[in-house]
């Protein structure tokens, strides 16, 4: 059965699983679902302009996703605006700015591509280029291990040890922005947040300490992964809906499974 399908993609979703998953644990337990969404979302005019341009996805992405980024910060700080108002204001025109773009008669037909992902089309350059993200994701967790926890659960007393909260605010955005740019190629725009939050939330309803946490939403992450490119080979449905979906179908169970044993308790 395995044989059905492209190795690489296959490979694709472990490593970007294992990245994602990890990382993702930490995007839950930062409270920055909203904000990666927000990123993901806001990066769409990056993506369709180098589309239309000829350019590398992955530099549109990147260029997008500053752009983006830097919008949400100059608009979070204008007086008498909520921060959230000013995010979804800042999205929602990012967004509708791709979509127009997108519209160009211009626009090359694989454009849908970058809004639901080509994970069957993925080429040996960027199962590489997820691999890297994988080992770059893994080191910096590792190394910041300590730091994350620190100003996770305490940012005062994280600045009394002489952990300094911006500093580790800001290597976890750089994470994770750079995980986004890159699984946007094989999840597209609109589910790129699915592999980063699903797993993540999944695993947080069955897991309390932080490592197990991170195994276990990276082994959801692969697993629903898996699932979802069989489904979509064998049932001729959408590679990155049906990831997608067997994530969301993955955090039913886990939420299924952690009210069992609350009530066991």
């Amino acid at each position: 059965m395995a044989a059905d399908l492209p190795a690489r993609c296959l490979a694709a979703i472990l490593v970007l699983g294992v990245a994602g998953g990890a990382l993702g644990c930490w995007v839950v337990l930062y409270g920055l679902s909203y904000g990666t969404e927000s990123l993901a979302h806001g990066m769409f005019p990056g993506l369709v302009a180098a589309a239309l341009l000829g350019v590398p996805i992955l530099l549109g992405g990147a260029i997008g996703i500053a752009a983006a980024a830097i919008a949400v910060a100059a608009v979070g700080r204008l007086p008498g605006l909520d921060r959230d108002v000013g995010v979804a204001v800042v999205v929602t025109t990012l967004f509708g700015l791709g979509v127009l773009l997108a519209l160009s008669p211009d626009t090359p037909r694989a454009i849908q591509g970058l809004l639901f992902g080509d994970v069957l089309g993925l080429t040996d350059g960027d199962l590489l280029l997820a691999a890297g993200l994988a080992i770059v994701t893994g080191l910096a967790l590792w190394l910041m291990h300590g730091r994350l926890l620190a100003v996770g659960f305490d940012r005062t007393a994280a600045s009394a040890l002489g952990v300094r909260s911006l500093v580790v605010d800001v290597a976890l955005l750089l994470l994770v922005a750079a995980a986004i740019v890159v699984a946007v190629q094989s999840l597209g725009n609109l589910l790129v947040i699915a592999l980063l939050v699903a797993p993540a939330a999944s695993a947080r309803l069955v897991a309390h300490r932080a490592a197990p946490m991170m195994a276990t939403a990276a082994a959801i992450a692969v697993a629903a992964g898996w699932s979802g490119l069989y489904l979509s080979y064998h049932a001729g449905t959408a590679a990155g809906a049906s990831v997608a979906g067997m994530l969301v179908l993955a955090f039913v169970v886990a939420s299924a499974t952690s009210a069992v044993r609350q009530q066991e308790a």
